[in-house]
C-alpha cells in the first residue's frame, strides 16, 4: 500500500477509491509532499495516466513537522493526521467537530464568531496553519479544500515559531496532479442545511495541471434563529518546469457569515437545563463575517542530488466583524437573564515567506537529512471593539430569552482601538541524524527577531513596542529497536510574546515583559502492529511559566505565575485491512495553575481538559458496494472557565453511518450522530457561554466522482 500503483480510473472507482486522493506524487503527502514529482515530469511528456494507492484514514508521511519528509513513526512527537478521507466519511464540517476526535484536544466556542481550541491545557485563537504558514486571523475554517488535516501536539516553535505552546492544527490543502479527476459532493440533513462541494483536477498542457475546489452551503441549526452561509473557491496551477523543478500558484476567496450564538448560561454550578434549542440574547442583532483572501506561491527545485532548495510565499487579507447581544448571567431566584452586549472588527494582513534547503546526504558514514531556513514576515491589524448601552434595560425572563433588544454601540476607554504591526525575521537549523538503524537523532535550532508596534488610540494616540530574541530548541532521540517500532524521548520549547496570542494590544507594563515560556518532555512509542495499522502512546509535562500575577505587597504585575499540564496519550489510526479503517484516541490529563496568576490562584484547574477522553470511528466495508460506519465519543466533566464554579458533565455520544455505491462513480452516505439522544455540554467559553450538544441529527451526501 506504501508504493504507487499504476490504474486506470475506472478500476480505482470500482477498488471505492472515491477520492481525489490519488494523484501524481501527492498522494502520501498531499500539498505538503517533499518530493519535486519527476514521475510527474515525465508523464508531462507522455500520455497522462492516473497513479494512486488506496485511500486511507491517517498518514504515512508528513513535511509538517520536521519540514522534511518524514515516517510518523520517525518523528519525536505526538501527532494526529484526519485524512480527507475520514472527514468524509463522518461528515466533519468544523475545527470543533475534527479535534473531538484528537486526543489531548477540546474544541472551544469561539464566542461563536472564531475557531478556538485547548491543547495540553493551553488555550489559542491563534494557532492555525496552512501547510505550514500561519493563518492565525479569528475566523471559521472549512475542509473543502483539504486533503487532511495534522494536529501536533506540545510546543511546536522549531518549526512554527512563536506560540504553538500546546500544540498547531495545520491543514494541508490540495493541489493540482497532472491527472484528471472529478467529484461533487451533495448533502443535506434534518435541519434543513444544504451543502455542495466540487473538486475539479485537469491536466490542461504538458507540465501544466489545474485544480478548482469549490463549496456553498447554508445551513440551519437545531438551536433556534442560527444559521450560517459560507462559500468559497480555491484554483491552483501546477507547473512542472523541467524534471527538478515544480512551481504551484495559488487562489483562496472564502466567506463565512453566520448567527452569533454563544450558547445558555449556568444555573449555579451547572449548565442551564431544558433550554438546549433557546436562543438567549437578539439573534437579529448577533452575527459575525470573515471574508478571506489567500494567495500562494511556492516552488521547489532540486538543485543536486539529494539536494533540494524550497520557498514558500503566502499573502492573506482578512475582513472580519462579529456583534453580539449574549447571555452574561442567569439568577434562578428572580428568574431573569443578564444580557451583554459588544461589537469587534479585526482586520488582518500576512505576508510570510519561507525558504528552506534540505540535503540528504552521507557524512563520515552516517546518514542525515540536514534543513537549513529563514523565514520572514509581516502582520498588518486593526482592531476595535465597541461595547453595548441597552436602552431599555440589559435583564429578561428566562421564558422570553429570545428579545430584540434596543442597543447602541459606542466606544468605551476600556474597549480595544488600535493598529498594530508584528514583523518577524528567523533562522533555523536542525539535523535528523541515523548513526544506525536502530538509533537517529532529532536536534534544532531556532532564533526569531520579534517585534510588535501598537499605535493605541484610545483615548488619544499613544504608540507602544517591544522587540523579542527568542531561542527555541528541539531535541528528540527515536530508537528502534525493530523495524516496525520506534521509542522516542524529546524536548521542545515555545515562547509567547506578553500581548495575548493574537498580538491585539500592548500598554506601558506588558511592552516591557518577558515573554511566556512553555517546555514539553514527552516519552513515546510508535508501533505499526500490521501494516497500515500505526498505534501510539506519549506520555508528557508541559511547563508554561512567565504567566502574568499581581504581587499582593506592591499591586504590580510580576512574572511569577505558572501552570503545569501532564497526561497520557494514546492513538490508533489508519487501516487493520483493506476493508476496515480506524480513528481511535485515548487521553488522560490533568492541567493545573501551580503558582497564582491574574486569573487564579494555585491549585485551580484548567479549564476545558476533561481528566478522560475517548473518541473511536470505524469503517468497515461490508461487500465492494456496501460500508458501515460507528463511532463513540466519551469525556468527563471539566470546568467551563478558570473560576472552576461551573462544571460541565461528563457524556457519551454514539454515531453511526452507512456507505452504498450505487453504481460506477455514484455513492450514496447517511450519517447518524448522537443516536441515543445524550444531553450533553461539550465545550463553553465561559461561565455563562455554555454550548449545548446537538440532539440525533441525520446528514444525507451524493457523491459523484468521474
Amino acid at each position: 500500500m506504501k508504493g504507487l500503483t499504476t490504474v486506470s480510473f475506472a478500476a480505482a472507482l470500482l477498488a471505492g477509491m472515491s477520492s481525489p486522493a490519488f494523484a501524481a506524487a501527492d498522494l502520501s503527502e498531499g500539498a505538503g509532499s517533499e518530493a519535486t514529482s519527476a514521475a510527474a515530469a515525465e508523464a508531462a511528456d507522455q500520455a497522462i495516466i492516473v497513479t494512486g494507492q488506496r485511500s486511507e484514514y491517517g498518514a504515512r508521511d508528513t513535511s509538517t513537522a520536521t519540514k522534511t519528509n518524514t515516517n510518523i513513526r520517525n518523528i519525536p512527537q505526538a501527532l494526529t493526521v484526519i485524512s480527507e478521507k475520514q472527514i468524509e466519511d463522518q461528515s466533519i464540517r468544523s475545527v470543533a467537530e475534527l479535534l473531538t476526535f484528537v486526543p489531548g484536544a477540546t474544541p472551544g466556542t469561539g464566542e461563536s464568531n472564531r475557531d478556538q481550541f485547548t491543547l495540553r491545557g493551553n488555550n489559542s485563537t491563534a494557532d492555525f496553519f496552512i501547510d505550514g504558514v500561519r493563518d492565525d486571523a479569528q475566523y471559521f475554517r472549512d475542509f473543502y479544500n483539504v486533503d487532511r488535516v495534522e494536529v501536533l501536539k506540545g510546543p511546536n516553535a522549531m518549526i512554527f515559531g512563536r506560540g504553538g505552546g500546546g500544540g498547531v492544527v495545520n491543514r494541508v490543502l490540495k493541489r493540482a496532479t497532472f491527472g484528471d479527476y472529478r467529484e461533487a459532493l451533495t448533502s443535506t440533513d434534518s435541519f434543513g442545511g444544504f451543502r455542495l462541494t466540487g473538486d475539479v483536477d485537469q491536466g490542461i498542457a504538458s507540465g501544466v495541471g489545474l485544480r478548482v475546489n469549490g463549496l456553498y452551503e447554508n445551513g440551519d441549526s437545531f438551536r433556534r434563529h442560527v444559521n450560517l452561509e459560507r462559500y468559497g473557491v480555491n484554483p491552483t496551477l501546477a507547473f512542472q518546469a523541467g524534471p527538478n523543478t515544480r512551481i504551484d500558484i495559488g487562489y483562496e476567496y472564502f466567506h463565512d457569515y453566520r448567527t452569533s450564538d454563544r450558547g445558555v448560561p449556568a444555573d449555579g454550578d451547572r449548565p442551564i437545563k431544558g433550554f438546549d434549542r433557546t436562543f438567549f440574547g437578539d439573534p437579529e442583532d448577533s452575527h459575525s463575517k470573515a471574508n478571506v483572501n489567500i494567495g500562494t506561491f511556492s516552488v521547489e527545485h532540486e538543485l543536486a542530488d539529494g539536494l533540494t532548495l524550497k520557498n514558500h510565499t503566502q499573502f492573506a487579507d482578512y475582513d472580519k466583524f462579529y456583534q453580539n447581544i449574549y447571555p452574561s448571567s442567569f439568577s434562578s431566584a428572580t428568574g431573569l437573564v443578564t444580557l451583554g452586549a459588544y461589537n469587534n472588527r479585526n482586520n488582518r494582513q500576512n505576508l510570510f515567506s519561507q525558504t528552506d534547503l534540505v540535503w540528504e546526504n552521507r557524512l563520515g558514514g552516517i546518514d542525515q537529512t540536514l534543513l537549513f531556513g529563514f523565514e520572514f514576515g509581516r502582520q498588518k491589524s486593526r482592531n476595535q471593539r465597541m461595547s453595548g448601552t441597552f436602552l431599555n434595560g440589559n435583564t429578561t425572563p428566562i421564558s422570553d430569552a429570545s428579545v430584540d433588544k434596543n442597543v447602541s454601540f459606542t466606544s468605551s476607554a476600556s474597549d480595544a482601538n488600535n493598529r498594530t504591526r508584528a514583523t518577524v525575521a528567523a533562522v533555523y537549523v536542525q539535523d535528523q541524524i541515523r548513526p544506525a538503524e536502530w538509533l537517529e537523532i532529532v536536534a534544532g535550532l531556532r532564533f526569531d527577531s520579534f517585534k510588535l508596534s501598537v499605535n493605541d488610540l484610545r483615548p488619544a494616540s499613544e504608540d507602544f513596542s517591544r522587540r523579542d530574541e527568542l531561542w527555541s530548541p528541539r531535541f528528540g532521540l527515536i530508537l528502534k529497536p525493530r523495524d516496525n517500532l520506534s521509542l522516542y524521548t524529546s524536548y521542545s520549547r515555545s515562547y509567547l510574546p506578553q500581548s495575548g496570542d493574537q498580538f491585539s494590544g500592548l500598554t506601558s507594563t506588558t511592552a516591557d515583559l518577558k515573554p511566556e515560556r512553555f517546555d514539553n518532555y514527552e516519552l513515546g512509542a510508535k508501533w505499526a502492529p500490521i501494516d497500515g495499522l500505526l498505534a501510539t502512546a506519549a506520555i508528557y509535562r508541559l511547563d508554561r511559566t512567565n504567566t502574568r500575577a499581581i504581587d499582593p505587597l506592591t499591586q504590580q504585575t510580576v512574572l511569577t505565575g505558572a501552570q503545569r499540564s501532564k497526561g497520557l496519550e494514546l492513538g490508533l489510526e489508519r487501516s487493520i485491512s483493506d476493508r476496515w479503517q480506524v480513528s481511535a484516541g485515548y487521553s488522560w490529563q490533568k492541567a493545573e495553575i501551580t503558582k497564582t496568576t491574574a486569573s487564579a490562584p494555585a491549585g485551580r484547574d484548567v479549564p476545558l481538559v476533561p481528566k478522560h477522553s475517548f473518541s473511536l470511528w470505524n469503517r468497515y466495508d461490508v461487500s465492494d458496494t456496501i460500508g458501515l460506519g460507528l463511532g463513540v465519543i466519551a469525556r468527563s466533566k471539566s470546568y467551563a472557565s478558570i473560576s472552576n464554579n461551573v462544571k460541565l458533565p461528563g457524556y457519551a455520544r454514539v454515531d453511526a453511518a452507512a456507505y452504498y455505491k450505487l453504481m460506477l462513480g455514484i455513492e450514496a452516505q447517511i450519517n447518524v450522530e448522537n443516536i441515543f439522544g445524550a444531553d450533553y455540554f461539550p465545550t463553553a467559553h465561559s461561565d455563562n457561554n455554555i454550548a449545548p450538544g446537538g440532539p440525533r441529527a441525520i446528514k444525507a451526501q451524493l457523491r459523484f466522482g468521474f
